[in-house]
């Protein structure tokens, strides 16, 4: 079938819009003459095979998508989602989420190929009370998981990539925007972490988007720090809190009055904000509106924090990792990468765009990952 001009031409200069670029940007990004570029987005000459190539990797959108009325691409999901939160996303944030919905993409690809397992975990709400959705969808979560009913859940990012969500932590300009869930046409629910957010914070928003992902229908959920008061907003809360801090767990804790020490205290045993722990005794019967609002305003020092995936790091390395983990490449995903590699699934080129990096700099990342690289050609 010949290549429809005209529609090529419509998908390159609509995501060239949705990225607020010029042309001028993809010229200089491409290496493609503006001249040729407005040909081709008009309709009026035929990309060679190359220039597909040049821009599918340019958007980092897969090539078949322009060329094919069938392969689809989040193309649609981010057209809608700027058309409704547009001025919430810089050029800049627009890039990122591009690059995310990428590496979502090639995670999906990786684990299929790589034949990793999953397991499947579906929850169908009845009735009109949103938060006993969140709360009853918590409570069989963690049954799933088979974790007791006053364990902590140690690695919610694992939990959640178990079940088949796509999670990706990623450095937003935006600091207003905690995450944001898309459901990719190809990868499925994808949720993106804002890795400006405090670190704790971090895990109840990707419980947050999770919750979305199971219970919500819709194309795309944007979450923000001043979140709304609607009931799916609630209800994804709700979800988060009971599935990290559960009412059992809360009731076992041998406190006998909550002040600031012991508030700092077990939300850095439990990994939680202030805040979360805060509402979490406030909705147990735990304490009363007054000591919630003293215990609401305390804040975690930031040398009690720390993040599993920066742990055991120093100097020059913590300092690449944590840049790193900011553009979304997460130990997870890395090491789905050079397994691939290593099983010789895909290239040195394919891994080095999957890693949003060169050829050169793999073994570098490699070593800076703890991942052994084992490179076939």
């Amino acid at each position: 079938m010949a290549l429809d001009l005209h529609q090529f031409g419509d998908k390159l200069k609509r995501y060239r819009n949705q990225l607020q670029l010029t042309v001028a940007n993809v010229a200089a990004g491409t290496g493609i003459a503006e001249v040729r570029i407005a040909d081709i987005e008009a309709g009026k000459a035929a990309p060679t095979g190359d220039e597909v190539l040049i821009f599918a990797d340019f958007y980092k959108c897969d090539y078949r998508f322009f060329i094919s009325n069938e392969r689809l691409a989040p193309f649609e999901q981010t057209e809608n989602l700027y058309r409704r939160h547009g001025t919430e996303f810089s050029r800049d944030d627009r890039w990122r989420v591009q690059e995310f919905l990428f590496l979502c993409e090639c995670e999906e690809f990786l684990i299929h190929s790589l034949q990793r397992s999953r397991s499947k975990f579906q929850y169908v709400p009845k009735g009109t009370y949103f938060k006993g959705h969140g709360e009853l969808t918590a409570m069989s979560l963690r049954q799933h998981f088979h974790y007791e009913a006053e364990a902590v859940p140690s690695d919610i990012y694992k939990d959640f990539r178990q079940i088949g969500i796509h999670v990706f932590r990623r450095h937003l300009l935006n600091s207003n925007i905690s995450g944001v869930m898309i459901r990719h046409p190809f990868a499925g629910p994808c949720v993106l972490v804002n890795y400006s957010e405090d670190i704790y914070r971090q895990r109840f928003t990707v419980a947050h988007e999770a919750a979305h992902a199971i219970l919500d229908q819709e194309e795309f959920v944007v979450s923000f720090e001043s979140a709304r008061d609607d009931l799916v907003e609630i209800r994804a809360n709700t979800f988060a809190s009971r599935y990290l801090l559960p009412p059992e767990l809360l009731k076992k804790i041998p406190v006998s009055k909550w002040g600031t020490g012991e508030i700092v205290q077990w939300a850095s045993k439990l990994k939680v904000s202030t805040s979360a722990l805060a509402i979490g005794l406030k909705e147990s019967g735990l304490v009363n509106e007054n000591v919630y609002r003293e215990l609401v305003k305390v804040r975690v020092p930031a040398d009690l924090k720390s993040d599993p995936e920066l742990d055991n790091l120093s100097g020059r390395s913590l300092e690449r990792k944590r840049s790193m983990l900011e553009r979304g490449l997460s130990y997870f995903y890395v090491s789905l990468c050079f397994d691939a590699l290593s099983q010789g699934i895909i290239t040195n080129a394919k891994a080095a765009e999957m890693l949003l990096t060169t050829e050169d700099l793999l073994a570098e990342l490699s070593d800076l990952f703890g991942v052994k690289l084992l490179i076939h050609e």
